[in-house]
């Protein structure tokens, strides 16, 4: 698979798959374990997973700046790795959340995040600089062998982006199997077992007392006997010790993290040294052009940003759809799925395991068309994207009206007998999944390959920069999902992001002639 690419790649993609592993156990549970340990409501705990996500992405620039000011890339690398492995340090440490620590905690557990989405910051964008410059070079070492080599060359640099992609996810696949499986032997070590909907019935027991509804105690009381506990008068120490033991494995899964994080670090200085340092700018020629000449090219530059904020427009909606997969669809595995044998943390893992499936089938389809003369432009795959994803919320909202679901919220109240018999199985969010990672590889890493194409060669790095900030944006409005997810029946809420992919897909359609003819 690495033959004929830079020595380098293979060094890189394990240095970056301890990253991916922390990234994916954070996508798996952060909603889910700011619910469990801190009693936190759906929407705010989706809240702060949104500015945490955004946060990683609007970070990147601020690492890119000071790796450039700096010129220490490899440094640059190093220090966010450590970084991060701190912010899941603190994250590791196993406290029992209370009515009075709980605010001094959730500060502490925030600012771990900080760290953590600071380090990526660091990280990220840094390391993915270095892999492009060990492509510079290799083409650069071709081009003194020829033409043929130097075209040759240049092939390899998409698909070398492509197997770096598609390798890193394999940290990616694995991860969200970690905290479940923590969870589960903790939970079993004192003789409990695992329940989505006990957590928060325990904060609310904990907080309300003998105020909480009958109906809600009597859920209480089955699902204490359900795990292995045993009714009282008076559930609270059983509920402070179950969220304590709860937690406490979710808490494990981030020593995981740090585990990963240092073994990356290592990889990494012990291979640095076969890693390029990415070029200075060189300082550009003084050339004299005449005031047509100036005007023609002031004309084009506005319009390749016309072009790009154009499309940078439609990936935020994208984003905002498909990183639901961490908050309202998160929180549909947890209420709506059936649980009883895969942990609802453990369907993050289906998106890398389809990037990895699809990745060589999607590059396979594309280059058979090309071959054929009908190659498709990048405009056009973006567009195909945003309907792809369209679809999975299509299959979800027939989904769900035709089980006739209420919302979240109303359907968390609902008797645990009254939700076995409706809840749905492994498949739907397979599917769901599967459209959604079509759609991701239609649009993500060919949405960095147009960005490439309509850049002024003077703003590239500045270009790439909001490429993230269009990520950051879509993040910030994440929260959305599941506020809808929760006031609604649920069919409505995916109705909701159907309209947006669809939207999204009309816009982009009426632009493809316009965005076809600047990127030529």
């Amino acid at each position: 698979m690495f033959k004929n690419h830079p020595k380098g790649l293979l060094a890189a993609a394990l240095s970056n798959m301890g990253e991916r592993f922390g990234y994916y156990i954070m996508n798996a549970v952060l909603t889910l374990f700011l619910c469990s340990k801190f009693g936190l409501a759906d929407e705010n705990a989706t809240l702060i997973y949104s500015f945490f996500y955004s946060g990683i992405y609007v970070l990147s620039l601020i690492g890119g700046l000071i790796a450039d000011r700096t010129r220490n890339y490899k440094g640059t690398i190093m220090t966010g790795l450590v970084i991060m492995a701190t912010g899941y340090v603190v994250l590791s440490i196993p406290i029992l959340a209370t009515p009075q620590n709980s605010t001094w905690l959730l500060a502490v557990t925030c600012l771990a995040l900080f760290l953590i989405a600071f380090g990526n910051g660091l990280f990220k964008g840094n390391l993915q600089a270095i892999v492009g410059q060990m492509y510079d070079n290799f083409e650069a070492d071709a081009a003194k062998q020829g033409p043929e080599a130097l075209k040759i060359a240049k092939d390899k640099r998409d698909s070398g982006f492509q197997i770096f992609y598609v390798f890193i996810n394999i940290g990616g696949l694995i991860a969200p199997f970690i905290a479940p499986y923590l969870r589960a032997w903790w939970l079993g070590k004192h003789a409990l077992k695992y329940n989505a909907d006990l957590p928060a019935l325990c904060h609310e027991y904990i907080n309300e007392g003998a105020n909480i509804a009958a109906e809600k105690l009597q859920n209480l009381q089955e699902l204490v006997t359900a795990v292995g506990g045993t009714v009282t008068e008076n559930l609270t120490d059983f509920c402070s010790t179950y969220l304590d033991v709860f937690n406490t494995g979710i808490h494990y899964s981030f020593i995981a993290s740090v585990v990963a994080m240092l073994i990356s670090l290592v990889i990494f200085i012990a291979t640095k040294k076969i890693f390029p340092t990415p070029a200075k700018k060189e300082a550009a020629a003084s050339v004299q052009y005449t005031a047509e000449e100036k005007a023609a090219m002031a004309k084009e530059i506005k319009q390749r940003m016309y072009a790009l904020f154009a499309v940078l427009g439609i990936v935020i909606f994208f984003w905002f759809s498909f990183h639901q997969n961490g908050a309202s669809l998160s929180l549909f595995a947890r209420d709506f799925a059936d649980t009883s044998t895969i942990a609802p943390e453990i369907w993050q893992a289906v998106n890398p395991f389809f990037v990895i499936v699809l990745t060589p089938i999607v590059m396979f389809i594309f280059g058979a068309l090309a071959k054929k003369g009908k190659e498709i432009s990048t405009p056009k795959k973006i567009a195909y994207g945003m309907g792809i994803a369209g679809l999975a919320f299509v299959f979800l909202a027939i989904y769900s009206y035709m089980q006739n679901y209420p919302s979240g919220e109303d359907f968390r109240n609902m008797s645990a007998a009254a939700k076995e018999g409706i809840k749905a199985g492994p498949w739907v969010l397979i599917l769901t999944y599967f459209f959604l990672t079509v759609a991701e590889l239609f649009i993500s890493p060919l949405g960095l390959s147009f960005v490439s194409k309509v850049a002024p060669k003077s703003m590239l790095g500045l270009c790439q920069g909001l490429w993230l900030c269009a990520t950051a944006i879509g993040n910030l409005m994440l929260w959305v999902g599941p506020v809808m997810y929760n006031a609604w029946p649920i069919w409505q809420c995916w109705v909701v992001f159907l309209a947006v992919c669809l939207v999204s897909m009309g816009v982009m359609w009426g632009m493809v002639k316009w965005l076809e003819r600047v990127t030529k």
